[in-house]
């Protein structure tokens, strides 16, 4: 078995994947950890994928010993405003949809249209978001949708119950990046991590080109088994040591660039909304999100079409006021996949591995992918080359499949007053993708005609995103017209009844976190 693993790199992917190898492995693997002290974290990034509750758990981590430590807050959504025009916004929420009948309520939807809001007809979250709640009671329990019945008490109408929910949770967190990976390291360094503070000054590949060590500044040689690559988009080891070719999704998803800020505001006061909210632009967007101490905010652009200062006084305009005297943060983005992420004895994890911008929060989904995924291809001293494909091509078709998913943000959208938007409907498509859109036009995605394999997405998210960019044509299923839509309607209404009753009993989300912070146990 390998049983020494060097970590290059801090910040959330670097003690990300040093905690879940010590939580696996325990004292059979040495992790060492080698962090500059000179080079800073990007520290965005503050918004995640419902799957991260897993990681958490598998650290055995209850949510009152690290979210006030971290400034956390839960997320049950997306915001997405003035996609389709100014003024109009939808939800994107961590909720599957109900079947009615065979069919999920967003197809019923679709051929009935109760309402102008899809997104409150067929869905618990968005309310929850508009009121501000938190998906706990105070007491801790997590809010249970109800399982509305036939008249003669035979099987459910509708379901979203929390058993169903196990993989997709109804919510994810917001955090402060910087201080989640503080507290990652003292986690760690407790649980037999070592840390090293100090500059990688060499790579050093042995005579058949694998990585035998990494020369530091003060410490002299680190040497390693198995080596993971977590310095961020400069690629130390995987793409410059190792020389592994970078593949660009430029052409594709033009956003190139983001500008930051750290908003400091009263959240008792403002409240905290329990998602991120990302806000069309003239070229690109903006990400809102509510920490318990501050708002995080960004523009994420593409530089062709505007220029950095200009996106900053966009961003300090819309944020008003309360940016005056914040320290802007500007970041170019590397947007895109290493070839292969894992290159002999080296796996990159993180930034150096790929990334497709912000728009979903998949940034740490694809830490957490790629440490969860190395662990089940954990290679012994034989290096089975079997391991290292499979590895790299899962890694490979989850980051193309999350490129697809948020290239049909930008297709699908309706707005095109500007070239930026007009341009989003004429850049070249991933391959498959035309032929998938085809589909959708004349059905709603199903699990048989989105992207094949994984990446995070559900077909509940494209049929979300179809009918609240409102850009492609749709057409609900044709059966549709034939039979009784009666106990679809009857669905639908319960849900929003449902809606009601939640928001009448759950505490809103800063009471909740002043609840955690004055009552978590010692």
């Amino acid at each position: 078995m390998i049983r020494n693993v060097v970590i290059v790199g801090g910040g959330t992917a670097g003690w990300m994947s040093a905690c879940y190898l010590k939580a696996t492995f325990g004292p059979s693997v040495s992790v060492t950890l080698v962090e500059s002290k000179n080079i800073p974290t990007i520290g965005v990034g503050e918004a995640t994928f419902s799957t991260v509750r897993h990681f958490f758990q598998y650290l055995g981590l209850q949510e009152h010993e690290w979210m006030p430590e971290c400034s956390a807050t839960y997320k049950l959504a997306i915001r997405f405003e003035n996609w389709r025009e100014p003024g109009h916004h939808f939800y994107h929420p961590f909720e599957r949809t109900r079947m009615v009948d065979g069919f999920p309520v967003t197809d019923w939807w679709l051929h009935r249209s109760p309402s102008e809001r899809f997104d409150d007809d067929c869905f618990v979250i968005p309310s929850l978001c508009e009121q501000k709640s938190s998906p706990r009671f105070l007491g801790g329990d997590v809010f249970e949708q109800r399982e509305d019945r036939k008249d003669n008490g035979a099987e459910p109408v509708g379901r979203s119950t929390m058993a169903e929910q196990r993989t997709q949770f109804p919510y994810a967190y917001h955090f402060d990046t910087v201080l989640l990976a503080r507290f990652l390291t003292k986690y760690g360094t407790e649980r037999g991590v070592r840390h090293v503070l100090d500059d990688v000054t060499r790579v050093a590949l042995d005579e058949q080109g694998w990585i035998s060590h990494v020369e530091t500044a003060e410490h002299g040689e680190v040497r390693g088994d198995l080596f993971i690559d977590c310095t961020g988009w400069r690629g130390m080891l995987l793409n410059q040591a190792l020389e592994e070719p970078f593949q660009s999704y430029q052409d594709t998803l033009p956003n190139d660039r983001a500008v930051a800020l750290r908003v400091p505001v009263d959240v008792a006061a403002r409240g905290l909304r329990p998602c991120t909210t990302a806000t069309a632009q003239d070229a690109g967007w903006i990400w809102t999100i509510p920490l318990f101490e501050r708002l995080g905010t960004g523009y994420v652009y593409a530089s062709d079409y505007i220029t950095p200062e200009e996106a900053e006084r966009t961003l300090r305009d819309f944020v008003g006021p309360a940016a005056e005297g914040v320290e802007a943060n500007h970041i170019r983005m590397r947007i895109g996949r290493t070839r292969n992420a894992w290159v002999r004895n080296c796996v990159g994890i993180g930034l150096s591995a790929g990334f497709v911008e912000p728009l979903e929060s998949t940034g740490i989904f694809f830490i957490q992918n790629g440490i969860e995924q190395l662990v089940k291809h954990f290679p012994d001293a034989g290096w089975n080359e079997q391991l290292r494909r499979s590895y790299n091509t899962r890694m490979a078709r989850m980051m193309d499949g999350v490129r697809e998913f948020l290239v049909l943000h930008y297709y699908a959208a309706r707005r095109q007053d500007n070239q930026y938007w007009r341009d989003a409907k004429t850049r070249p498509l991933p391959d498959g993708m035309a032929e998938r859109l085809e589909q959708w036009r004349a059905k709603l995605p199903d699990a048989e005609s989105v992207y094949p394999h994984y990446h995070g997405f559900e077909p509940y998210s494209y049929h979300v995103m179809l009918l609240g960019l409102g850009g492609v044509p749709l057409h609900h299923s044709p059966v549709l017209d034939l039979v009784d839509d009666s106990r679809a309607l009857k669905e639908m209404q319960s849900i929003r009844e449902e809606s009601r009753e939640l928001i009448t009993r759950l505490p809103s989300q800063y009471e909740y976190f002043a609840h955690m912070r004055t009552s978590a146990p010692a």
